[in-house]
């Protein structure tokens, strides 16, 4: 039995399909569901969400969001998200290195939060690319 899950963020359908097992990066830690998971409606923290289907993993990057589990199906409204294979190392780096550049300067409350909010995806850009190679290294 599998448990169908999409991953929507406001510019797309990052994720749809039915799998085994997900583990989802929320406030009080991960949490993982499984087919027949009761009622949840749930905040994703940034984080890695984990898919477990058959015996391929596939790893998504999300900053934020809401997860609702409903009749053995899991939304994920996610203000963003990437998977793993889609993250580009060296363009999350250059956009990272911007973003601090720009946090330097004097900003308005708006443009800071912006600049913040493109930092933080970045490094979680980042971060799930690295975890992705060290798995692949063992």
């Amino acid at each position: 039995m599998t448990i169908k899950l999409q991953v929507i963020t406001p510019e797309k359908i990052i994720y749809d399909d039915n799998v085994d097992k997900i583990i989802v990066p929320t406030p009080n830690g991960q949490i993982a569901i499984l087919p027949r998971h009761i009622t949840l409606l749930s905040q994703v923290s940034d984080g890695e969400i984990i898919v477990k289907k058959a015996t391929t993993d596939h790893h998504i990057a999300v900053t934020g969001g809401f997860l609702e589990v409903r009749k053995n199906q899991a939304t994920i409204l996610a203000d963003y998200a990437i998977e793993s294979d889609a993250i580009q190392v060296a363009k999350a780096q250059e956009a990272k290195e911007r973003a601090e550049k720009l946090l330097s300067e004097k900003l308005s409350e708006e443009d800071f939060a912006e600049i913040q909010s493109q930092l933080r995806r970045s490094l979680l850009e980042l971060k799930v690319a690295e975890m992705k190679k060290r798995r692949k290294t063992i």
